[in-house]
């Protein structure tokens, strides 16, 4: 019977992927990610933007300017269970600018964020995964 090498170092590998310090380095990566989009989506909401008197609503597809900045104050990260996380705009008129309306184009802030960070949340998981695989921990 041939004999089996390294079955130990690799049923130690799958206990450290399975359990709870995984389950908080995984977690902190995405949450962190989340993170990211809500701070590039705020961001692009307030750049070039002039409050008051001199506002100047951008123009479709471009992301709204800030004036009253409930909007961009409104951008946030939320944790949404131990393996999820949620970029969150919660002003009253988040979705019409984000989606648009039958009176008003779309000014979309979420959606371009994503993909902006998208790489970046990407690296964070996968330098979690990293840390897990290797026994480490932020």
């Amino acid at each position: 019977m041939p004999k089996i090498t390294g079955a130990q170092k690799h049923r130690a590998t799958l206990q450290r992927i399975r359990g709870p310090a995984a389950k908080r380095e995984f977690g902190k990566a995405i949450y962190a990610a989340a993170d990211l989009l809500a701070t590039e989506a705020a961001l692009s909401v307030t750049a070039g933007a002039v409050s008051g008197k001199n506002h100047v609503p951008s123009a479709a597809p471009n992301p709204p300017n800030a004036d009253t900045h409930v909007l961009d104050w409104s951008i946030r990260a939320a944790k949404a269970g131990d393996l999820k996380a949620i970029a969150l705009a919660d002003a009253p008129y988040a979705a019409a600018q984000e989606f648009g309306t039958s009176r008003m184009d779309a000014r979309p802030f979420m959606a371009p964020a994503a993909e902006k960070v998208r790489p970046q949340a990407r690296r964070l998981v996968e330098a979690a995964r990293s840390r897990v695989l290797a026994g480490n921990k932020l």
